[in-house]
């Protein structure tokens, strides 16, 4: 197996259990940042004495930064070394944030928040390759699942403690704390990937990877299907809240939201040991099919609370058993460009998201929250079509990403 995805390294080398909780708290602190912005924002407008409006501007800036950055922080840490790139991610993110804490007036946050942006789109994909380049083949796609996790939990603990600290001590500490830490990871960061032999020569330098393929048609290709999976799935989180709120059901956003959270965990783990086992292709487009089946599902039970719940947990365990597959088969299938391959695919999952922020809300206001689930179960078929291996190819001249 080490033979067809890695070099004869790869197995050797390994992860111990300090690196991947150091890489999923690295995960955990970025996607706090990532996701606390949301529900400060009142806060924030009032601060600041913006509208709310004005104030949904600094996820879009964040957003856009980070689409636009990926790519190209993706080609300098696959060029340069992944460790020294993390490091000097986390301390500009560091910065950014001190910055978010510290801004005089709308427009200064503005700035911080695409710095912010900018230093996120080198942390995550650099953080998936190390992890990556260093696991053995033959559980690759569970250490990325676990690493993974990190990310999913700050979305429905790191995110929601937040918030909660912002509304009792102000917004501003919640960035301070998000600082503070993200620049205390760094120091261990700096020197924990380059212990062990090989490591700070990672999968860059090991021998030349059968089966390995190159070009940006094929990776735009195999990313295009996160962009569609991140549609269908974002379209039923970003506004599930909304949508209890207006049917007055308030109180049973917070439960919801855990269940749906715990699911998204417990998928991201299943996906990844499947992978391992019977290989990426067929998790990712069983993944998908089981993602459109229970969308429809859960847009059928929504009246009801305990089915919607229930409904919830099936999906977010599907959905998100999706996205480590993914990760292993693309680092199989771009072994040589593996963090700017992840980079466009972290890209895509923006796209994705933005789109069902951007579709959703008129959906939601025009045709009401379940036809909204049936739009985004229909985006995750062509996906699942499209998800599929690729030959190898063993000739012909080759183009980096």
């Amino acid at each position: 197996m080490a033979s067809t995805s890695d070099g004869p390294a790869a197995g050797a080398v390994g992860l111990s259990a300090g690196l991947v909780a150091l890489a999923w708290l690295t995960q955990f602190l970025v996607g706090t940042d990532l996701f606390v912005v949301a529900p400060l924002l009142p806060a924030i407008a009032a601060s600041l004495g913006v509208s709310a409006a004005t104030a949904g501007l600094l996820v879009t800036a964040f957003s856009i930064a980070y689409v636009v950055a990926s790519p190209f922080a993706g080609r300098l840490s696959d060029r340069r070394d992944r460790a020294a790139v993390l490091v000097v991610a986390l301390v500009l993110f560091s910065v950014a944030n001190a910055a978010t804490a510290l801004a005089p007036d709308f427009g200064w946050l503005l700035l911080a928040r695409v710095v912010a942006g900018i230093a996120a789109a080198a942390t995550g994909p650099t953080v998936y390759a190390l992890v990556s380049s260093r696991a053995r083949p033959q559980a690759r796609a569970q250490v990325l699942a676990v690493v993974g996790a990190g990310l999913l939990t700050a979305l429905w603990v790191g995110a929601p403690a937040g918030a909660l600290l912002g509304r009792h001590v102000g917004w501003q500490a919640t960035f301070v704390i998000l600082a503070a830490g993200t620049l205390l990871l760094a120091l261990p960061n700096a020197f924990v990937w380059r212990s062990g032999p090989g490591a700070a020569r990672d999968v860059r330098t090991k021998t030349p990877v059968r089966g390995g393929r190159t070009g940006v048609g094929p990776a735009v290709s195999s990313v295009a299907v996160t962009a569609l999976w991140a549609f269908s799935v974002y379209s039923l989180y970003t506004f599930l809240g909304v949508a209890l709120h207006s049917d007055g059901r308030a109180t049973a956003v917070m439960w919801l939201l855990v269940t749906y959270g715990v699911g998204a965990v417990i998928g991201g783990q299943v996906g990844g040991m499947f992978a391992d086992r019977v290989g990426a292709v067929p998790v990712t487009r069983t993944a998908l099919a089981l993602t459109a089946v229970l969308e429809v599902a859960v847009a059928l039970v929504y009246p009801v609370t305990w089915a919607l719940a229930c409904a919830l947990a099936l999906f977010a365990l599907a959905g998100y058993a999706f996205f480590p597959a993914q990760q292993r088969h693309l680092t199989d299938m771009f072994p040589k460009q593996a963090t700017a391959v992840l980079s466009w695919n972290n890209s895509a999952l923006f796209v994705g998201l933005s789109l069902a922020g951007a579709v959703g809300g008129h959906v939601v206001h025009g045709l009401g929250y379940p036809a909204l689930l049936y739009i985004g179960a229909a985006a995750a078929v062509p996906a699942c079509l499209v998800a599929r291996g690729r030959p190898p190819r063993t000739h012909g001249r080759e183009h980096g990403l």
